[in-house]
């Protein structure tokens, strides 16, 4: 097995206090590693690190002389905003293999009139694919990925998921999106305290190792504890007895007990810190059989005519759970901007905001709204901590300390700016403050974007036990599949309800012009003794050998039929088993009509 980098005791400080310390770390040839920890625990400086970025405050990397790492960044550069999609990957290239980078733009989605789009006009997915393309150019061995995933739309999402499955040399990547994770990694790492936890497994189990080592760690602590505890108790009494009866026997044994007990505590199994706050989000249950009844209307951007797509009839009730899904800029946050405009006009006897005078949507006469815009902007930036919690609720001043204390704020910083929290801390806030008012109905738009994976969790368990109807926009799909049960899709300009996040993914790459179903470049890794320069042809039929490979490891039709029978008889089971009122007889007819189309074909 080749070795691509190790590194010893490496540790980084900005200041006094150490970001990590003391790591050691290896990375092999094929490995396809998960780094994961807490929001700015570190993971991204030591990617920094190991690209050579930053250097090490103590330790040292080695890296293998055949090894050519490449570095994506999160975000594209600024010096590359006003450059074409083609201009800003070719620069990496000599002019005589300009031929490369439009070959691999072609095989990344990009269509050639895309080509001379300005990458700033580009797509968050676009952006993400260009920032491949300039790692990938130059067949590296080693990728070095700085959180990839981050604000990109399904479709985008599903295309990394595959690119990351197929590609053959090793990587380390930077995500919080667990679903990612397990299904393109077979290692992973965990920073936490400081340290890296290494795990041979991909992310879900790792995880569950490592809270069962906190588990056996907590135990072990206790179990020292108790002689430690002991020990000293023992010492106290021989100390008394020595002093009591003046006897230097018995106070000598007092101090080497002492000594002991003292060398335990030193050698104590540590604890992890843990996280310093829990979301939690609390609502009320409107006794009502709707929230919010919608009747059908086209959705539009605000100050224009043009149609993203028409809204479907729907009705909203307590216990809803209503995931919205589509790609970048169908519309998602534009509804949901649009439902809380009605209701803040209807609690303020002002007019629709459609130019018709006959409102679509009908809310509640008690219903409470409550909305997370993930631009954060309802948290106003002058006010304080405490200022900014009195906006949600009536509270008193001891309330909003309790609050904030346990959402992880110490009393010091109450009376701290809104303005100087970082973007975490102020989701962190608006969290605290959607809870103190107890909603009936919660809008939630991008939630995910400033919580690490254990925030993630969270959000999910309370999402579950919330009384009153969420709507929530998110590209997230384990937080999706594990806290919805309703599932709206936009596309092709329609909104359309499905029973299970499984459908809407099979409509998504349903689509011809999906990237999840774009074929893939397979990039073969530098190797040692192939460092010779290839001529077009040769790129050309070697990249025709390797589709042709790909194409024998693909089932065959009639085995993909079976699976796609199989799936729509489930669907159909599943749904007739359900109450009649929540049946969907449409979609029943469609799934029977494609069931008796395959099976005429089988």
């Amino acid at each position: 097995m080749s070795t691509y980098l190790t590194a010893q005791s490496l540790t980084l400080s900005y200041t006094s206090s150490a970001l990590f310390k003391a790591l050691n770390l290896t990375v092999n040839r094929g490995n396809k590693i998960g780094l994961i920890g807490h929001n700015g625990c570190g993971k991204s400086s030591l990617l920094k690190v190991l690209d050579g970025q930053y250097e090490p405050s103590e330790g040292h990397i080695a890296k293998s002389k055949q090894c050519l790492i490449s570095y994506v960044e999160q975000h594209i550069p600024c010096e590359l905003q006003t450059k074409t999609i083609l201009d800003t990957l070719a620069e990496t290239l000599t002019e005589d293999d300009d031929w490369r980078a439009k070959l691999l733009l072609s095989e990344l989605g990009f269509s050639e009139t895309d080509w001379q789009l300005s990458v700033n006009k580009c797509s968050g997915g676009q952006q993400m694919r260009l920032l491949l393309a300039r790692a990938i150019i130059n067949e590296p061995d080693l990728l070095l990925l700085d959180e990839p995933s981050n604000h990109l739309d399904l479709p985008s999402l599903m295309w990394l998921e595959q690119f990351l499955s197929q590609w053959r040399g090793a990587f380390v990547l930077v995500s919080h999106d667990q679903t990612l994770l397990d299904s393109v990694t077979d290692t992973t790492w965990i920073m936490r305290d400081q340290s890296l936890h290494h795990f041979a497994l991909p992310c879900s189990q790792a995880r569950d190792a490592l809270k069962e080592k906190d588990e056996q760690d907590k135990a072990r602590h206790l179990s020292e504890q108790k002689e430690i505890d002991r020990i000293e108790k023992s010492a106290k009494r021989l100390a008394l007895w020595g002093k009591v009866y003046d006897n230097e026997d018995l106070a000598r044994k007092a101090k080497t007990m002492l000594s002991r007990k003292e060398r335990l505590e030193q050698e104590q199994t540590e604890l992890s810190e843990g996280a310093p706050w829990y979301l939690k989000l609390q609502g009320e249950a409107l006794p009502a059989n709707r929230l919010v009844e919608i009747s059908p209307f086209a959705v539009k951007p605000a100050q224009s005519r043009s149609t993203l797509f028409d809204m479907a009839e729907m009705r909203i009730k307590s216990g809803d759970r209503i995931a919205i899904l589509g790609s970048n800029g169908c519309g998602k946050s534009t509804l949901l901007n649009f439902l809380h405009r009605l209701y803040l006009g209807k609690q303020a006897e002002e007019t629709s905001p459609l130019e018709s005078s006959k409102c679509p949507v009908t809310f509640h006469d008690r219903c409470r709204l409550g909305y997370y815009d993930q631009s954060l902007e309802q948290l106003d930036d002058h006010d304080t901590l405490a200022d900014a919690l009195s906006q949600f609720a009536s509270i008193s001043d001891e309330q909003s300390k309790r609050a904030l204390i346990s959402a992880g704020f110490s009393y010091i910083r109450h009376g701290q700016k809104v303005l100087s929290l970082s973007g975490g801390e102020r989701a962190r806030l608006l969290f605290v403050g959607l809870t103190l008012a107890r909603y009936h109905l919660l809008f939630l738009d991008e939630p995910t974007n400033h919580l690490d994976m254990e925030g993630k969790e969270e959000l999910v368990e309370t999402l579950n036990e919330f009384e009153g109807a969420t709507i929530l926009v998110s590209h997230d799909r384990s937080l999706v599949e594990q806290s919805c049960n309703r599932f709206w899709l936009i596309q092709n300009g329609q909104l359309t309800e499905y029973l299970t996040a499984e459908e809407v993914y099979l409509n998504i790459t349903k689509q011809p012009d999906c990237l999840a179903t774009n074929p893939l470049p397979t990039v073969e890794t530098s190797l040692p003794d192939s460092n010779q320069p290839q001529s077009r042809e040769e790129h050309l039929l070697s990249r025709e050998e390797q589709q042709l490979s790909g194409e024998e490891q693909l089932l065959s039709g009639e085995e993909q039929l079976l699976e796609r029978l199989i799936e729509l008889e489930s669907f159909l089971e599943d749904d007739r088993q359900r109450k009649p009122k929540h049946q969907k007889p449409n979609l029943q007819k469609q799934w029977q009509e494609e069931i008796d189309h395959i099976s005429r074909q089988l």
